[in-house]
């Protein structure tokens, strides 16, 4: 019975006019603003949802509209006349789909940056802003990034008058970059981190996009996913620091589709060296590498992430290996210590708090078990494409993101990019494969093809009938 709906439900799915899955989404994301409205105990989160709220709702109404239009259209037609193919981008579209852009994203973005300038800074953005800015001023001194430690129980080397958390610095080198402008004496609005989280998100996702091999409205609901709906919206508006991770890694996902394993482990070095969470499809996009000629290629890509990552990390771990690793791994995981502001009540964190024993036991089992899961996985059903590669990390990410001691909703984007993306390539390797079988179907001389199909129209002695 499940399964009999479950087919009902797609067959009438796939029946929609694009507006109609437009109406949908933007519908979900104005119920997603008005949850976040009465039930977010983040001001900075409810002061987005307010500014949001009413762009998707206008957006909703405006596909909702336009699809019934179309179908209505639809239905009045005459059978015998030739309906007109629907353009994934129809005018109507763009302007509803800009409408929850700058309504949701763009604009809620420059308040905030505006308000955290002119007033209260800690009501206008969420920590990592500052904590990535602040790792910028200091790379701008000459300083190392990484200070505060933990030492006998007590956290050392703590910025005055700021809380204990933000002096740690949880990210790897290279997303300090993103806080070098706020060093620079230009106005704070333009200097803001979340300009450049942004700039950078809009340009990668741009760009892959552009290059990626795939259905048209199956790009169009990425692009949707990573610029406008709220799994983008309120990070790029409120924080942002994991938005750039995910364009960059879906540049590289793109790129190795495109059978460019170096350039696609160049891009991958690139975000590995920003955060630990880009590591796991980084990882697994081995198993998706392969050459122009479609033989497997992982070295390539493995030597393109290194070529990048190992001279950006490297040196910081060498410098002074246990500030680092309490940083970067011990801080982000819980287990330093310290109170860290990434405590959504999550699974995992729901445990270690019923059971503070098992604080350090329950990453150790999640990582032995799940690993051994992976593995299993990994040799049963060995993933070959960058659609598999996509699904199955996004797998990996959710199962970690749900059992860490201490970790956010925000973290959720990285799983449900992951199965968008699969989703997007999935739809590629089905147009792949009716093209081959259609190259071996249709001979390659389709002009012969088509004479012969006239001439066996004629009849015997009709000289002209092959061109009737």
């Amino acid at each position: 019975m499940v399964k009999g709906l479950r087919e009902r439900a797609g067959t009438a799915v796939r029946t929609w006019e694009p507006e109609e899955g437009d109406a949908l989404v933007y519908a979900l994301s104005a119920l997603f603003a008005l949850g976040t409205i009465y039930v977010s105990s983040d001001v900075l989160y409810r002061q987005w949802a307010t500014l949001a709220l009413g762009p998707y709702l206008l957006a909703a109404a405006g596909s909702v509209g336009i699809g019934w239009y179309r179908r209505t259209r639809g239905r009045l037609q005459p059978k015998t006349a030739e309906r007109r193919p629907l353009r994934n981008w129809s005018v109507p579209r763009v302007v509803l789909f800009l409408v929850a852009l700058f309504g949701a994203t763009l604009i809620p973005l420059s308040l905030e940056v505006a308000w955290r300038t002119d007033g209260n800074a800690a009501a206008h953005a969420q920590p990592e802003v500052a904590v990535v800015e602040q790792a910028g001023q200091r790379a701008d001194r000459g300083l190392n990034p990484y200070h505060a430690s933990v030492r006998n129980g007590k956290p050392v080397s703590i910025v005055k008058g700021e809380p204990t958390y933000e002096s740690f610095y949880p990210y790897l080198p290279l997303m300090t970059l993103f806080g070098l402008p706020s060093g620079l004496d230009a106005p704070h609005r333009l200097t803001d981190a979340r300009v450049a989280f942004s700039g950078v998100t809009l340009l990668a996702v741009l760009l892959a996009l552009a290059l990626a091999r795939a259905p048209s409205e199956a790009k169009v609901r990425t692009l949707q996913v990573l610029t406008a709906l709220p799994t983008a919206a309120l990070l790029l508006a409120t924080g942002g620091d994991d938005m750039p991770v995910v364009a960059l890694l879906l540049l590289a996902m793109v790129l190795a589709q495109r059978r460019k394993p170096g350039w696609s482990g160049i891009v991958l070095g690139i975000a590995s060296a920003m955060k630990f969470t880009a590591w796991p499809l980084a990882v697994l996009a081995l198993f998706a590498a392969r050459d122009a000629s479609g033989r497997r290629a992982p070295r390539r890509m493995v030597l393109g992430m290194a070529a990048v990552a190992g001279p950006v990390v490297a040196p910081f771990w060498i410098h002074d290996p246990h500030v680092f690793v309490v940083n970067v791994i011990l801080f982000p995981l819980g287990l330093a210590g310290v109170a860290s502001p990434a405590a959504s009540p999550l699974p995992g964190h729901l445990l270690v708090s019923a059971f503070p024993v098992l604080h350090h036991a329950l990453p150790i089992a999640v990582f032995v078990l799940g690993g051994a899961l992976l593995v299993r996985r990994l040799v049963r059903h060995t993933p070959r494409s960058p659609a598999e590669v996509s699904a199955l990390a996004g797998w990996v990410m959710l199962v970690a993101i749900l059992f860490a001691p201490a970790t956010r909703y925000g973290y959720l984007i990285y799983p449900i990019d992951f199965f968008v993306w699969a989703a997007m390539f999935r739809g590629a390797d089905r147009n792949e494969r009716l093209d081959a079988v259609l190259a071996e179907v249709i001979p390659a001389n389709r002009s012969q093809l088509v004479l012969d199909l006239e001439d066996a129209q004629c009849e015997p002695g009709d000289v002209g009938g092959a061109r009737r």
